[in-house]
């Protein structure tokens, strides 16, 4: 239905995010042949690249504005580009580089000023907690004193506060949140009808492609309210299959990776990655049931959109290369030990 009054095209949507899946998947077979060491020699000139991409966005004519934000780029083909969802692996890597050779923390809040600068102008604080958290995260594992991270966690937490105190629309949220029986008709409609499509839902669910909410009811029914579709569709028994196959992926990437013999900088990046999706998954899901305010957050794998899509499957293209590194390794001394024999 979405699609339909958006695009007068009932698939395109299908149409679209089939061909960004098909995209994402030779993405992530692709990445998986790069070896690690490239991704940390190049991890200054990947950074640089990223922070002008996420630039380009309040430029025009090379970004576009949508809903009052300047989040997304105009391609030549007249699709549209979400450059901080290249820009959360760009960071990432780079302060795994960075992290792993022992920087200061000047430098590293040095090089997270400008990204956060950025992505306060074009507004996109969702995004901007997934990569903050993450750079935090991977600087509390490379071991610096405890001290220090709660300065940063202070420090983020009263620039948090001041950003929403001051920004009207932000606070409406946050209103809507603490009191969503204020405004039922205006800031709190979609908060409304994302409980009424998880009620709906039930044990069983409506049965597949049968949901009533997504009929112009529920805001964003194909991209950050997808979750509340998907449970009123399969029921509570559906979703909760649905969140432990979330639960499968995070704790077969963590064990492998827990096996795999990781340099400082693979450990660093491969934990981060981990964490960014993790985080946008909690945030997207906690919205979703009313926990947390809404704020745009993408459901990893299932929201629509191309760009949150592939970034995610880079993510796991190098998750799965950084665990089968000692597989890749051993196949290779294998490989060396039986040409040593066939000369004998």
């Amino acid at each position: 239905m979405e699609s339909f009054r958006l695009f007068s095209h009932q698939y395109y949507f299908v149409k679209q995010q089939a061909m960004w899946l098909l995209i994402s998947m030779i993405a992530m077979a692709s990445v998986y042949f790069v070896k690690p060491i490239w991704l940390q020699r190049f991890a200054w000139p990947i950074y640089i690249f990223g922070l002008l991409l996420v630039f380009l966005t309040l430029i025009p004519p090379f970004g576009i504005k949508l809903n009052g934000a300047s989040r997304w780029l105009l391609m030549p083909w007249g699709g549209t580009l979400q450059p901080v969802e290249f820009f959360k692996l760009a960071i990432i890597n780079f302060y795994a580089y960075l992290l792993s050779r022992k920087t200061s923390l000047r430098s590293f809040l040095f090089f997270l000023a400008w990204p956060v600068l950025l992505l306060l102008l074009q507004p996109d604080f969702g995004s901007l907690m997934v990569f903050v958290a993450g750079c935090f995260t991977m600087y509390f594992l490379s071991g610096v004193d405890l001290r220090k991270i709660g300065t940063l966690f202070l420090g983020g937490f009263i620039l948090a506060t001041l950003v929403v105190v001051f920004s009207p629309y932000r606070r409406d949220r946050l209103m809507t949140f603490l009191q969503p029986e204020a405004k039922v008709q205006d800031e709190s409609y979609h908060v409304k009808q994302i409980t009424l499509a998880l009620g709906a839902g039930s044990l069983w669910g409506r049965g597949i492609g049968n949901s009533l909410q997504k009929h112009a009811y529920v805001p964003e029914a194909s991209s950050d309210s997808i979750f509340a579709i998907v449970a009123e569709e399969i029921g509570f028994i559906g979703s909760s299959i649905l969140l432990v196959l979330f639960a499968v992926y995070f704790i077969s990437a963590g064990q492998m990776l827990k096996q795999a013999q990781l340099s400082q900088y693979e450990n660093l990046l491969s934990h981060g990655l981990l964490f960014a999706i993790a985080i946008q998954l909690v945030f997207n899901l906690s919205a979703v049931v009313v926990i947390l305010p809404l704020s745009g957050m993408p459901l990893p794998f299932f929201s629509q959109g191309g760009s949150s899509l592939l970034s995610v499957f880079l993510s796991s293209g190098i998750l799965l290369r950084l665990s089968n590194k000692n597989v890749t390794i051993e196949n290779r001394a294998n490989r060396e030990k039986s040409i040593a024999r066939s000369r004998r």
